[in-house]
């Protein structure tokens, strides 16, 4: 009676797997594409459903890490990349600023800044006493040799395994794959598992039950207009229909556990006094940036790397006097005390619009109409190229908040840290690591312990420097932070990955809501 439910419970695809094949051959996607025309999702759906009834089992699993070209890779492999083009630039033209290089090849000054980073550390490229790129020692070109070859051969091969590569040539991989932190990156690592099956005694049965009732796979699952115009249906057999599927289940509507897991901590902020700060998705390269003392032309910029927008590119204006006095700082420190960074400052770059990638820019901008002391915080979607697995996402949430008073300190600091990672999140272990920041000194990354994923960054906080404060009108100490939410609700919920938080499985949903519920209870 079993075996006579499976057979009648056989989908078209399963009932032509088990026709074809027989016991002892090796069935794998490839050869149910080139046998039966199977697309590569039929061939993973018929495999887990024949396996779920024990038609079929695992017989080999391979694990392979392969190197690939991205699209950016593929540009370089035409054109060369930024380093090789300097250089030739500069054979051709001699000694350039680095703002002329940037406009004569055609990139961002801040690209062309961190090309001049990783080659003068190799003391190919130096700086003149006019502030001038010239080339200087070119035997120090062997990296760049190294990883002009490696996008040759990747990008004509389509795909390298990585362990046919040297130590050499996998640590200039890593250097430029992509990341988080890093730009679009070179090249992507990729890992493919190859699994293959076989069929099992029940299976071959079912095969040979199949044939003695002439059931080909080819039988009408849906009777429609079409089918009755053309007769086929005189000539065609009919899939069995069962009358006992039971009815689908009443379900009542609830709050996603996320939506209320932000609805509490806002409530909890409010709570300690705290007042709620918005802003725009599109901000300018002056407040995501500029305002946060971060050069414009230094390869720090890069820990940003930001999603820029195409049309309009450009805002119209930034408000004065903190453009004024913004400006000033980056080029001579202003009235801050400091010497700031030596350069000209660029005004049109500075009103780029991009899709703001940190939450610390609500904070600069609500530094201007900040009452003092005063405690603010904001729920920011954020956006940056990183690498989605399951502790990134491209687009994700930041708690940020901002403390002013003549008399907060790092204590204070460190406090309002550990309400977060333990009354939030829910940490049993927290640590605090020394960071760097360009907009504030002293700099502290807060970490929390996963009981899975082990330990990682709840986020980076610190104390405003002064070239952040005073060109934005204000005079006293600063406590600044900006945490993730998501990682926040990661573990708060349960959770092994920030994709969960996002999942379009309902069902997944449904049961972290009553796992939730019943800890409340």
């Amino acid at each position: 009676m079993e075996k006579e439910s499976i057979i009648k419970g056989l989908h078209p695809l399963e009932i032509k797997v088990l026709l074809q094949f027989t016991r002892g051959e090796k069935l794998t996607n490839e050869l149910l594409m080139d046998t039966l025309s199977f697309n590569l999702g039929q061939c993973n759906q018929v495999f887990s459903w024949l396996s779920q009834k024990a038609l079929i089992k695992e017989s080999q699993r391979e694990k392979h890490v392969f190197l690939e070209i991205t699209e950016l890779g593929e540009e370089y492999h035409k054109a060369g990349t930024p380093e090789e083009c300097m250089i030739r630039l500069l054979e051709k033209e001699g000694p350039l600023t680095l703002p002329d290089i940037a406009k004569k090849m055609g990139i961002e000054n801040k690209d062309a800044g961190s090309a001049f980073g990783s080659l003068s550390k190799e003391g190919v490229l130096l700086m003149d006493k006019e502030k001038r790129v010239c080339i200087g020692d070119c035997s120090g070109n062997k990296k760049m040799d190294v990883l002009k070859d490696l996008i040759a051969s990747v990008s004509d091969q389509g795909q390298v395994l990585l362990d046919s590569l040297t130590e050499e040539q996998k640590g200039i991989v890593l250097q430029h794959s992509k990341k988080r932190g890093s730009a679009a990156g070179i090249f992507k690592i990729a890992e493919r598992e190859k699994i293959s099956y076989s069929i099992t005694d029940d299976g071959v049965s079912a095969g040979k039950a199949l044939k003695e009732r002439g059931i080909t796979g080819e039988e009408i699952g849906i009777l429609t207009p079409e089918i009755l115009a053309r007769g086929e249906w005189k000539t065609k057999g009919f899939r069995g229909y069962n009358i006992n599927v039971p009815p689908s289940r009443v379900l009542l509507g609830r709050k996603n556990p996320y939506v209320n897991f932000l609805v509490d901590l806002k409530d909890k902020l409010i709570s300690l006094g705290f007042e709620e700060f918005e802003g725009p998705l599109v901000e300018t390269e002056f407040w995501n940036s500029d305002a946060l003392f971060m050069p414009q032309f230094h390869s720090a910029r890069d820990i940003h790397d930001v999603f820029y927008i195409t049309e309009p590119q450009y805002a119209k204006e930034i408000e004065n006097p903190y453009l004024d006095h913004v400006a000033k700082t980056h080029e001579n420190g202003w009235e801050t005390g400091s010497r700031g960074w030596n350069y000209s400052f660029d005004r049109n770059f500075t009103k780029r619009l991009i899709l703001r990638s940190q939450g610390t820019v609500l904070s600069a901008k609500t530094l201007t109409k900040a009452k003092i002391p005063g405690k603010y915080f904001g729920v920011v979607r954020c956006f940056r190229p990183d690498t989605v697995d399951a502790t990134h996402a491209a687009d994700f949430y930041q708690i940020e908040g901002i403390v002013l008073g003549e008399h907060v300190h790092l204590k204070n600091l460190l406090g309002l840290l550990k309400v977060f990672a333990v009354e939030v999140a829910g940490s049993k272990e927290v640590k605090y690591v020394p960071a760097y920041f360009p907009f504030t000194e002293p700099s502290v990354e807060v970490h929390i312990k996963h009981d899975v994923l082990g330990w990682f960054e709840l986020g980076g906080s610190g104390i405003f420097r002064p070239e952040v404060t005073k060109p934005l009108g204000i005079n006293v100490p600063v406590l600044a932070w900006g945490l993730g939410i998501d990682r926040m609700a990661l573990l708060s919920l349960g959770l092994n990955d920030l994709r969960d938080l996002f999942t379009s499985d309902i069902e997944q949903v449904r049961l972290r809501k009553r796992r939730n519920s019943y800890a409340e209870n």
